[in-house]
């Protein structure tokens, strides 16, 4: 891999970093709701999760998905329900006289749980590693130790990302701060996770190849 592959990469996939998927939004959903480092922390579940996923496009798993169209198909739907599970939680978010040290009373655990199962259930991500890393990669070379490098460039530039979306919620927290307005928002933020999820389990990526 020449420096210039690696100029290259960095852009691209720093776009893949910043599109407003689910995790990005709980992202910034959380700094509005529990602050900055709530949500770079929690974040930092969703990291692990890429760890997951890159290794498993590195061992090929992601050949196995696309081989059996059914697996793909369970993965699709067990992720979709999941973000529907949270977009329902945050629906129904309690916003009636909350003050900063109330809602710092939810569990860290429970946010890097969401951010995690977020990232690891959706099949699309493995996908995404499996179709355009490969791209930057160059086939005479050690393939393992240049998926590695890829791998670790993503991942700080999804550190980024997270830090990026998350001061965006903490700035919103600002314009919300009464009730009300955090109702409004929290509404926004879960019907748009909910077509999120709609996307992902109508999305035919991966299931019209045939075994």
């Amino acid at each position: 891999m020449t420096l210039l592959t690696l100029i290259l990469f960095i852009p691209a996939c720093f776009a893949l970093n910043m599109i407003p998927g689910p995790n990005n939004l709980l992202s910034m959903s959380n700094a509005q709701r529990y602050g900055f480092h709530y949500a770079l922390i929690a974040g930092v579940a969703r990291l692990a999760a890429f760890v997951v996923l890159i290794a498993l496009a590195g061992t090929g798993f992601a050949t196995l998905l696309y081989m059996l169209p059914s697996l793909f198909l369970a993965i699709k739907v067990v992720g979709a329900i999941y973000i529907f599970w949270v977009a329902y939680q945050l629906w129904y978010a309690e916003v009636a006289n909350i003050d900063e040290n109330r809602e710092n009373e939810q569990s860290l655990v429970q946010l890097a749980k969401q951010e995690f199962l977020l990232a690891v259930g959706n099949p699309k991500a493995i996908l995404i590693f499996t179709a355009f890393f490969p791209q930057f990669i160059t086939p005479a070379e050690n393939t393992t130790v240049q998926f590695a490098l890829l791998g670790v460039v993503f991942l700080a530039l999804e550190m980024t990302a997270i830090a990026i979306y998350a001061c965006f919620g903490l700035y919103l927290r600002r314009w919300f701060a009464q009730p009300g307005m955090r109702m409004w928002f929290n509404r926004c933020c879960a019907a748009f996770l909910g077509f999120l999820g709609l996307g992902l389990l109508f999305d035919r990526t991966g299931l019209d190849t045939k075994a």
